[in-house]
Parts: C-alpha cells; structure tokens; sequence
C-alpha cells in the first residue's frame, strides 16, 4: 500500500528512518545507555540485515506478489540452517533435513522454473531477501557469542546505520515525488512505528519470556497474514500449485518450531534433573 504513493527506495529510507529514530527515543527512556558500543559491527550488520534486507524485500514486492513475497522471504530459517553450517559449524542433521527438503519443494512450487513466470525478477529477490535476512541472522548469533549486547540497542543502532545507505540511494535515484496523502501517513507511521519498532521490542520481549521454539511459533503468522490481506486489498490470488508450494514451506517452518520445542524440553529437563 506504500508503494502506490511512493518509489520503492524512497519508501524503504522512510520506513527505516521512521523505525530506527522510533528505536533510538525508546533506549533514554527505558534508561538504557544512547551511544553504541562496537560501531563497525554494527555498520556491517546494518548493511546486511537493514539496507540489503528492506531493499529486496521491497523492490520483491514492487515487482510483484505480496503474498507470495512473504512466503518467499519467510524462507529466512533454511538459510541460516544452510549458512550456519560452514560459518558456524552447526551441521544439519535429523528432522532440520526434512524441513529443508519441504522448503526446498515449497520454492520449486512457487516460482515454477518449467514455466515462463512473469513475476521471475520478484522471485529472484524475495529469495535473496531471505538469503539476507539468513546471514543477518548468523552475524547477530556471532556478535552475541563474542560478547552479549542489549537486544533493543543493538537492533535500534543497526538499522540507523542500515537507514543511511538507503537515504542516498533515495536522494540519488530519481523517483516520482512522494504522495503525502492521508493513506501513505497512516501507512508509513504503521509500518514505521508499529510493524518495524514496536514489533522488534516485541520480539525481543517474546524471546525473553519464552523458549525460543514458542516464540518462534507466532512467525508462522505472518506469510498466511500477507496472503490473506493481498488478496482482500489487491485482489491477489495464487494458483493451486503456489498454494500447495506455500502450504509446504509452512510445514518447513512448523517443523522447524517443533525442533526447536523439543530441543528447549529435553535441555530443561536435563537441567532438572541434573
């Protein structure tokens, strides 16, 4: 809904820009410290999980499918699984096999390459999206390991460094003014504010209070969402062979959930009983 009154650059620098001031106002006052610590981490973070995710992910959904972008994009977890392998060395093994087999069928599915897809370019980058929203992932992992950093902190300052690139590429592309209409403020503020803010302060408070594998439960939320509202404002309809594409990325993710429940239960009841 952004991009019928604003470029795709454009809108991806004010809804980043939007996101991180709202991020930076809440770390004085929750009292956490304002300045950032390891600033040329978070730049490279910033890079990668803000500038290339949100450029992607928006020019994806320019080009084509909202719905199926999401789905597309929420392929994120097979590529960490995947790219963790050789940058962290966690190996894939049991059950994670079977939901990289179901995600990898769910993509065939989608994109359909024995057909000539007119929506091939937005295929090609909602699957990046999610290849960059997966190494994002594996840097976060990695700061953390080195040394642990404020969650709230850490995303605030990432995505102002990630914001910056962004701004330039706005300022230097040429793209049609922006449509300040009462629809475009109220999206913006939404998906600024609300979505890209106030969401990660949530996830961060989910991931908190409850096992990792719980919380990661409530994502699988957002591709069936999407699909829903596209096709209740846009009229967007996927055929049976993208239904069935993303039903099994669904259970891709299902899957994963349910491995990483399970893994948390057996560890709390080691713990107990030890």
């Amino acid at each position: 809904m952004g991009l019928l009154d604003a470029g795709p650059f454009t809108f991806s620098a004010l809804r980043i820009g939007t996101g991180a001031l709202a991020l930076l106002l809440i770390l004085p006052l929750t009292g956490r410290p304002f300045w950032p610590t390891r600033v040329r981490e978070l730049v490279y973070l910033g890079l990668v999980q803000t500038t290339t995710l949100f450029t992607l992910s928006t020019w994806a959904i320019y080009h084509g499918n909202a719905g199926r972008v999401a789905f597309l994009a929420y392929t994120m977890p097979f590529f960490t699984l995947l790219m963790a392998w050789p940058l962290l060395g966690e190996r894939v093994k049991g059950l994670q096999w079977l939901a990289v087999v179901f995600a990898a069928l769910g993509l065939a599915a989608i994109i359909q390459p024995w057909g000539n897809s007119a929506s091939g370019l937005s295929n090609a980058f909602a699957i990046a999206a999610g290849a960059a929203w997966g190494l994002g992932a594996i840097m976060v992992k990695r700061l953390q390991n080195k040394a642990p950093m404020d969650l709230v902190s850490m995303t605030a300052w990432q995505m102002f460094f990630g914001a910056i690139p962004l701004v330039l590429v706005a300022i230097i592309v040429p793209e049609p003014a922006v449509n300040w209409t009462p629809r475009f403020i109220t999206v913006l503020l939404f998906i600024g504010v609300i979505s890209t803010a106030f969401g990660w302060l949530l996830w961060t408070y989910a991931l908190n209070h409850l096992e990792a594998g719980t919380a990661s439960l409530s994502t699988l939320l957002a591709p069936p969402i999407a699909m829903v509202s596209s096709a209740y404002h846009f009229g967007e309809r996927p055929n049976q062979i993208e239904i069935f594409g993303m039903a099994l990325i669904f259970a891709a993710l299902f899957t994963l959930s349910y491995i990483a429940i399970r893994n948390s239960r057996k560890s709390s009841s080691v713990l107990a009983g030890g």
